[in-house]
């Protein structure tokens, strides 16, 4: 995006966000707001890359997965690619890859010249085949893995209808303050699949929105970060029906900011073969979070592969 178009967006953003009457809000308040602008037009750029290419998403069972374009594979990919790339091996919650000969793929940016251990996407620098212009990556959901495809020019990446995001407004942007649990602990939450993830928890976070004292419980992903996936009074109508996340970082002083502006879809709201955690019955507001990303525009992703 050019920076010209980047600060009209700014500048319309800062205008929707002026106080009553028309005036504005402040030059802290117009530096959030530019900050949430900046941050949506990462979150695009990422999804896109990331999520809008998932093409395919294949359960491993035990043993060996034969990979490539034939028909005739366990895992079947675009037919642009060879007949046969390799093959999974799948044994006792493990998997590696072993590629068959002739056939270039890289990791990084090297050729790979035998077999990889595939930790799964959840590990940092877990390996990532790339195969023409098609990825492939270990996926875990609760105690299974797949192999997850991602192809830019698959038919689900073709036909993405892109992001709708509700004017920036300040009345949520919120602090809240965090209350810690006597002890952290670990949850089994249930996904989209009908799996159990577990996460790491240490508390909730207490905040006002719309004259009302509410709270939501986050997961927290490294020290001081918080991970929220929640359900509002907009969810299904508005919003996306099954849940919406959101990031936020804890202060020195216990507080924490909560920006529903940059609140967002999973990609589970546009893409069949994506997992998502089903929201704590803790985190369903009852009031409606009218800020961040609004309900997908394409074909909601209903079914499962």
């Amino acid at each position: 995006m050019s920076r010209v178009r980047l600060l009209l967006i700014v500048s319309a953003c800062v205008a929707a966000a002026c106080g009553r009457g028309g005036q504005p809000g402040g030059s802290d308040a117009a530096a959030a707001n530019a900050a949430v602008v900046e941050w949506r037009i990462k979150h695009e750029s990422d999804y896109r890359r990331d999520w809008v290419s998932i093409a395919g998403l294949h359960e491993l069972h035990p043993g060996i997965n034969t990979v490539g374009s034939s028909p005739s594979n366990d895992i079947v990919l675009p037919a642009s690619l060879p007949p046969q790339v390799g093959q999974f091996v799948a044994i006792n919650g493990q998997a590696r890859f072993e590629p068959r000969a002739g056939v270039t793929i890289l990791v990084g940016k090297e050729p790979l010249a035998g077999a990889v251990g595939m930790q799964d996407d959840s590990q940092r620098g877990a390996p990532e085949l790339l195969i023409g212009d098609v990825r492939l990556v270990v996926h875990r959901s609760g105690d299974k893995l797949s192999v997850r495809v991602r192809d830019p020019n698959g038919p689900l990446a073709k036909g993405f209808a892109g992001f709708a995001w509700f004017p920036i407004q300040e009345k949520y942007r919120v602090v809240g303050r965090f209350i810690r649990d006597a002890q952290p602990r670990r949850l089994k939450v249930l996904n989209t699949y009908g799996d159990a993830d577990e996460y790491n928890t240490e508390g909730v976070i207490e905040f006002e929105l719309d004259g009302q004292t509410l709270r939501l419980r986050p997961f927290t992903t490294r020290p001081k970060r918080f991970y929220i996936v929640f359900r509002d009074a907009s969810s299904g109508e508005e919003t996306y029906e099954t849940a919406r996340f959101l990031y936020s970082d804890l202060r020195d002083d216990g507080s924490t900011i909560l920006d529903f502006n940059e609140a967002y879809n999973p990609p589970c709201a546009f893409n069949p073969f994506t997992t998502c955690p089903i929201p704590l019955r803790e985190n369903r507001l009852p009031v409606k979070v009218l800020a961040g990303e609004k309900a997908y525009a394409g074909s909601p992703s209903s079914h499962r592969p």
